[in-house]
């Protein structure tokens, strides 16, 4: 394809070959390793710019101070640190356990700030993350019939573990190799891509394409949005043809924000409710029923996970949590009190204070997201991460995936530092007027 696209420095190397080779790091079961090795050297290498300044090599000098939200991303995943301390002290769970709850901060939570740090701070373009989202699309599309066809010619599901996962992680699914999954709930066949599991490979999709509907070139963008919608399908998600549709609807709706025939048409569609707002809300329930039941049993094992960590959270560790994970019985088929949401989880495993620590970032990022959307195009990209994090929050875990949610973060990182660039000439202005 036409209109390539060439790294410019040390940096924007390691990002483009990190995700060009996406694909074959998931076939080395590499992928869990490579995110935090990449975040922390991206985090260090930002650091370090940062404080050579000048007397750094130029095409890796810092773009300019460190924004403020970053600084409250930074802030909020110690504090989620401190929390998780705390939690393990009140509980007496021991220096072991600590040690290696620590690790597993070090490699979940704290990649959030060292990746959007990387891409406030470092000369990272835009264009890079683009388009090896698209890349990554290519690599998908051409995988597909290969997948697709693994359960017709009754192919094993998983075809190999990697032995890399000696060095450690959440479960082996991690380092696991698969053609394909079976829906437990009814026995068909479904997909995960390069994801650990499918409901997450769906949300990776709908990243995929809210990149993808970034880039200039026709034929990268066809690949981009094919293969994240390819993703989205297969993995029989229904959050993520949600988050197909919420999430690169709404960041390109928000310019009419500012525009008062948008607010006039608001007013009599408001009106119309009066009158037409029963039979929508029935309808709308009726969607939100059909919606749970079209997995029934995931919804079910869903919601009571949550009933369960909130009464535990609230009878027993109101602050700072219970410290960890714990395992659950039978009737959520063994799946762990904490898991599968990210704001119960925080409340059950890190109290009110944890639950704060990613709130506050979180909410403010989402504001500024919305807010440079209606701007301009610029802004479109970071709400639909934000918007795509905010939902993934809801049903998954965002500590055990930010390894794989790295590209967003950085997009969010670099729209803060574009957004920094826009702002010095109105300051200057404003000065020189005055």
């Amino acid at each position: 394809m036409s209109g390539r696209i060439a790294p410019r420095n040390p940096a924007e190397v390691l990002v483009w070959r990190t995700q060009v080779w996406t694909w074959p790091l998931y076939f080395i079961g590499a992928l869990y390793v490579a995110g935090p090795v990449l975040g922390w050297t991206l985090g260090g290498l930002a650091a370090l710019s940062l404080y050579l300044g000048p007397a750094i090599r130029r095409d890796l000098r810092a773009t300019g101070p460190v924004p403020p939200l970053v600084w409250i991303w930074i802030a909020g995943m110690s504090v989620l640190l401190v929390a998780l301390w705390v939690g393990h002290l009140q509980w007496g769970l021991g220096t072991g356990a600590t040690i290696k709850s620590t690790i597993g901060w070090a490699k979940g939570w704290a990649l959030i700030p060292l990746f959007v740090l990387a891409g406030a701070v470092l000369p990272i373009r835009r264009e890079i993350l683009v388009r090896g989202q698209c890349v990554v699309g290519l690599w998908t599309c051409c995988l597909t019939p290969i997948l697709f066809m693994a359960p017709i010619l009754h192919l094993p599901e998983k075809i190999f573990t990697s032995p890399l996962k000696a060095i450690g992680g959440p479960g082996p699914e991690y380092f696991s190799v698969y053609f394909f999954t079976y829906d437990p709930s009814n026995w068909t066949p479904r997909w995960q891509f390069y994801a650990p599991w499918s409901p997450f490979a769906a949300l990776l999709g709908v990243i995929m394409v809210v990149f993808a509907l970034e880039e200039r070139n026709r034929r990268w963008l066809v690949a981009g949005v094919m293969g994240g919608v390819i993703m989205i399908l297969l993995s029989k998600s229904r959050m993520g043809l949600v988050g197909l549709v919420a999430c690169t609807v709404v960041p390109r709706a928000m310019p009419l924000v500012a525009q008062v025939w948008a607010w006039q048409a608001m007013a009599a569609v408001s009106a119309s409710l009066a009158v037409l707002g029963t039979a929508l809300l029935q309808g709308l329930q009726d969607g939100v029923a059909a919606f749970k039941g079209a997995r029934a049993d995931s919804t079910r094992v869903r919601e009571t996970l949550q009933r369960i960590a909130g009464e535990r959270w609230r009878a027993e560790a109101f602050w700072f949590g219970h410290g960890t994970v714990q395992p659950g019985g039978h009737v959520v088929e063994h799946m762990p009190i904490g898991s599968h949401h990210s704001w119960w989880g925080l409340l059950f495993v890190k109290g009110l204070v944890g639950f704060l620590g990613l709130a506050v970032p979180m909410v403010l990022t989402v504001l500024n997201a919305l807010a440079e959307a209606a701007r301009g195009p610029a802004g479109r990209l970071p709400l639909g991460v934000m918007m795509t994090l905010v939902l993934l929050s809801f049903g998954e875990n965002l500590e055990i995936e930010a390894y794989m949610l790295w590209p967003g973060l950085m997009a969010v990182g670099v729209n803060l530092r574009e957004q920094a660039r826009r702002q010095v000439p109105v300051a200057r202005a404003t000065v020189q007027t005055a």
